[in-house]
């Protein structure tokens, strides 16, 4: 009995130390970047042009009336070199998620003025992270409120834009992927859900790890 007593005060001592000292899995990366404009699209059958929102609730199976909601989605073009399409996978893609100042830069590349985000199916633009769609997967873009959303990939431009910016933009919409390359965001699915309002600040935590190199 006493050296049962003894082995639950070490195990009790152990974990208190891991908790103390354990490493995290992501840490804050000193940067972060403000929502400047949130939106959702909600028939991405018959046009990518979205809804700007003030607010948007991320729940874990999306957000409610947008095109991507759900928890799982069927595989498509994107994945079919690790799953046959429409196998049902996890959904990654919840948010479209883009930086404003590249989101200048791609306007800029197109000579236009300004790009609306909701005529390319953006959820969120944050203002501030720099490189910020080169940002390692799985890093966490953080809200003060503790939502949270989980970095999947780099969103590779494609040319379904283009009708959308060309009804807006004429003869504009088919430079929109070439300007976009490198510069179209990320996907992202949410790890904490809760409430995101434009003027909210999302801290990015990344994987703390180093880079690798087969």
């Amino acid at each position: 009995m006493h050296d049962l007593c003894i082995a639950k005060i070490r195990g009790i001592l152990a974990l208190e130390f891991f908790r103390e000292t354990g490493m995290p899995e992501h840490i804050d990366s000193g940067y972060s970047g403000e929502i400047t404009w949130l939106g959702l699209m909600p028939d991405r059958a018959k046009t990518l042009q979205g809804v700007a929102k003030d607010s948007l609730f991320a729940g874990f199976d999306g957000i409610n009336g947008d095109s991507h909601m759900g928890v799982t989605r069927a595989s498509c073009g994107r994945t079919q070199g690790q799953h046959p399409r429409g196998t049902t996978i996890r959904n990654t893609r919840q948010f479209t998620v883009l930086c404003a100042q590249e989101l200048a830069r791609v306007a800029d590349e197109m000579n236009i003025e300004t790009l609306d985000p909701a005529l390319i199916g953006a959820n969120l633009v944050v203002d501030g992270v720099p490189d910020f769609s080169h940002i390692p997967p799985s890093s966490r873009l953080i809200a003060e409120n503790g939502t949270t959303l989980v970095v999947d990939v780099i969103n590779l431009p494609c040319v379904f834009p283009g009708k959308p910016i060309e009804s807006v933009h004429i003869n504009k919409g088919k430079t929109f992927k070439p300007a976009a390359k490198d510069r179209r965001g990320i996907t992202a699915w949410v790890l904490c859900e809760g409430m995101l309002r434009v003027g909210d600040v999302l801290r990015l935590h990344v994987p703390a790890q180093r880079q690798w190199t087969p």
